[in-house]
């Protein structure tokens, strides 16, 4: 059995839409004549996927499939299910009737689907490849070779939170300094634009020398109202061509390489993709995934493209005979702590446990790092803005005083 798209009218002339099962599109469309409804499209899921698939553009990628907060949550709730006794196939029926978006529903009918026709459930997911990650994939291959999938899908839950937990903390702590850098911005622009050429024109017409900070003053204002435009397309433009230039991999990484190389943000961004590893690596292990394979699944999560090729140069000196801890030393791109960690685990036998404590230490370290950042980043863009808009109504000022002492 497939899952089929359909659109059809009722007897009152509502357009319906929705999922349904059937063995072609001709049966599909009977069962819908069936169900007193008169059938307008039946379109496979499987061919719906790919066509959506070649229909986003390289650098224009439409989000229209499960994100990763609904990733987190349906595997939670597909965990859950597993674990109170229920079939893979009640599972997946459970999950398309209680899915809140079309887009979901659309996904888990064809995964149902596939599971119906007599596929293992990692190979079904496979059709769905950006909704389903390859560690996610391998996670629910290794678990249904061992007959332990509720409780790999307990930890894939696990694991899909913290990671989306510590994602949401990341950007969320840099939501409060992006707000008030563009209101600064705003403010800033505002009062050379409109607010000192009204104010200056007072002093222009005493014919007075004005002083150096009025007139550097004036000298900005003058260029932000003819020019700014202007600086404004040429911003925009290096944006766009800055980001298409990172298309090109040797851009990307020369890139990436300078970013870690940056005395706070490089560590944040180590910190990060050495978390996310360490979690990646520890969920696998302990679910008896070979770890050459484990390490496979591991470069999918790394995204500083120095620290990947690291990684995929470690698991050749793996699959050569090396330890891993040696492999990962020898690149120099991991913190030394997960490479002592990982020995320690290596000649104990519980690597599994120390790459559990390498990523909880790292999280930890993310998460103090973001607030420190956050910390002193707020004081120090409300003193900057301060600070400018004390210059501003100093050089308004000044002219006045002297003004004044004329008058005197």
């Amino acid at each position: 059995m497939a899952g089929f798209r359909y659109e059809a009218l009722d007897a009152s002339g509502r357009v319906r839409r929705g999922v349904l099962e059937s063995d072609s599109p001709r049966q599909a469309r009977a069962q819908l004549r069936e169900l007193q409804l008169n059938p307008l499209s039946v379109e496979s899921l499987a061919a719906a996927a790919v066509s959506a698939r070649h229909a986003a553009t390289p650098g224009l990628r439409l989000r229209s499939g499960i994100g990763r907060a609904a990733l987190a949550l349906l595997t939670r709730q597909f965990a859950t299910l597993l674990g109170a006794g229920l079939t893979i196939e009640q599972t997946l029926n459970a999950l398309v009737e209680q899915a809140e978006t079309e887009s979901v529903r659309r996904v888990l009918a064809a995964v149902r689907g596939e599971v119906l026709a007599g596929h293992p459930l990692a190979q079904a997911l496979a059709a769905h490849p950006r909704d389903f990650p390859e560690l996610y994939r391998t996670l629910v291959a290794a678990g249904e070779a061992s007959g332990q999938l509720p409780q790999v899908m307990l930890r894939l839950a696990d694991y899909t939170e913290d990671r989306q937990a510590l994602r949401s903390k990341v950007v969320l702590a840099f939501v409060y300094p992006a707000i008030v850098t563009l209101v600064a911005i705003l403010v800033v622009t505002g009062l050379l634009t409109w607010v000192v050429p009204q104010v200056v024109q007072v002093f222009r017409n005493t014919h007075q020398q004005l002083p150096l900070l009025t007139r550097i003053l004036i000298a900005a204002s003058d260029f932000l109202r003819s020019w700014g435009w202007l600086v404004l397309l040429a911003l925009a433009g290096g944006l766009v061509l800055f980001l298409r230039a990172l298309r090109d991999d040797g851009v990307r990484e020369r890139w990436h390489a300078l970013l870690l190389r940056l005395p706070v943000v490089g560590r944040l961004i180590r910190g990060l993709n050495t978390a996310r590893l360490a979690s990646t690596l520890a969920i696998l292990v302990s679910s008896r995934v070979p770890l050459l394979t484990a390490l496979t699944a591991g470069v999918g999560v790394i995204a500083n493209l120095p620290m990947r090729r690291a990684l995929i140069e470690a698991e050749r000196q793996v699959r050569e005979g090396a330890s891993l801890s040696r492999a990962l030393a020898a690149s120099r791109q991991f913190p030394p702590v997960m490479v002592h960690l990982i020995a320690g685990g290596e000649s104990s036998g519980t690597l599994d446990h120390m790459l559990e404590r390498v990523a909880t230490i790292q999280t930890q370290e993310v998460e103090n790092r973001v607030s420190i950042m956050t910390s002193l980043l707020e004081p120090l863009l409300i003193l900057a803005m301060g600070a400018v808009v004390l210059l501003i109504v100093l050089a308004i000022l000044l002219p006045i005083f002297d003004l004044n002492q004329i008058v005197k």
